[in-house]
């Protein structure tokens, strides 16, 4: 099984509306349950569902790991796609330093997973908490992918953050530094927004989710094919 980690804040964990065309179950996709009677199963929305650090269920709708999963299913010739999400919407990339709860909770979802599978790739869409205060925000991310690459034992494993929501003019500052996420960090991709559209200026909305999830697959498949 190729394994995926899907962290990060609100629109990681998914806030847009599942919508009809979403309800199908995919095909060679799993989502890790953390169960041990049974730690996979056929990956339907909401795929934030198993995190150990959510929100309430009724909050988790439908993200781009969903069109992500899709798009990577369709890329790998019928191989099992495994995805572990352990989002929480509203946190901080201060929040998800190593060694503290979040992180650690991350960690320990994908060393039980990696009992079936390889680790691939990181997708991370993190950052509206954090538009305010962007200058500082590039020596944190990077200790944020030295670190997952340390302890899981992965030196070259890749790693794809996404921009924010350009609805409001305030993060511009922000997708403007993380596009140089690439020249900072080794094998790392940024996926853009634009032509993308929200729920309430933050939250993308669902056609935007499913756009995104297929660009973090086209980042992802290019970092791969490097290694």
């Amino acid at each position: 099984m190729e394994l995926y980690l899907c962290i990060g804040q609100s629109n990681m964990a998914g806030r847009a509306v599942i919508e009809e065309q979403d309800k199908d179950s995919l095909q060679h996709v799993f989502l890790f349950t953390g169960n041990e009677d049974k730690p996979w199963e056929k990956a339907a929305n909401p795929f934030n569902k198993y995190s150990t650090v959510r929100k309430s269920i009724h909050m988790q709708r439908l993200s781009s790991s969903y069109g992500f999963a899709k798009e990577m299913a369709n890329a790998s010739s019928g191989k099992q796609i495994g995805l572990i999400v352990n989002a929480k919407g509203g946190t901080s990339i201060e929040e998800w330093k190593p060694g503290d709860t979040l992180y650690n909770q991350a960690i320990s979802q994908v060393e039980k997973a990696m009992e079936y599978g390889v680790l691939k790739g990181v997708i991370w869409h993190q950052g509206e908490a954090n538009a305010g205060r962007y200058d500082k925000y590039m020596p944190k991310i990077k200790i944020l992918i030295e670190a997952l690459r340390a302890d899981l034992n992965a030196p070259n494993l890749p790693f794809v953050a996404g921009q924010l929501s350009p609805d409001k003019p305030q993060r511009n500052n922000f997708n403007n530094m993380i596009l140089e996420l690439p020249n900072n960090v080794k094998n790392t991709g940024v996926v853009t927004t634009e032509n993308t559209t929200t729920i309430d200026k933050t939250h993308f909305d669902s056609e935007s989710q499913r756009l995104l999830g297929k660009r973090y697959a086209i980042e992802m498949l290019k970092l791969i094919s490097k290694n």
